[in-house]
């Protein structure tokens, strides 16, 4: 079971991710106040966190600059969301420290695709 952080201010994405999350057996915690964001992030220790980038107060593209500057959380993956997926926005946002992006309206099976990408491979026992 993995440990992610959905950063998103909006409601039903949130309750999205975070439900099909859980139905993958990953503890799933939201946050829907960017302004929190970095300090849940350094108090839950997530294996992942996904973020939006479209978010009131601190956009996401700052929220991932300032996880990459935390020792803590700078190896974590970030998965970035975003409804703007214009013409150069995918590079800008893997430029910033995400290492995969999603466009909204998500595909379930896209979002559960990278998810299981980017998590940590356990061994098989």
């Amino acid at each position: 079971m993995a440990r992610i952080l959905v950063v998103e201010d909006n409601s039903l994405n949130i309750k999205l991710f975070c439900d099909l999350l859980s139905a993958h057996g990953h503890d799933a915690r939201p946050v829907t106040d960017s302004r929190v964001a970095l300090d849940e992030a350094m108090s839950f220790r997530p294996d992942l966190i996904i973020t939006d980038i479209q978010l009131p107060y601190v956009s996401g593209l700052d929220l991932i600059r300032a996880i990459r500057r935390e020792p803590v959380l700078a190896e974590v993956p970030i998965m970035a969301v975003t409804a703007y997926a214009g013409q150069g926005d995918g590079e800008r946002i893997l430029a910033t420290g995400a290492q995969a992006y999603v466009s909204k309206p998500i595909s379930v099976a896209r979002f559960v695709q990278e998810v299981s990408a980017l998590l940590p491979k356990t061994p098989a026992l």
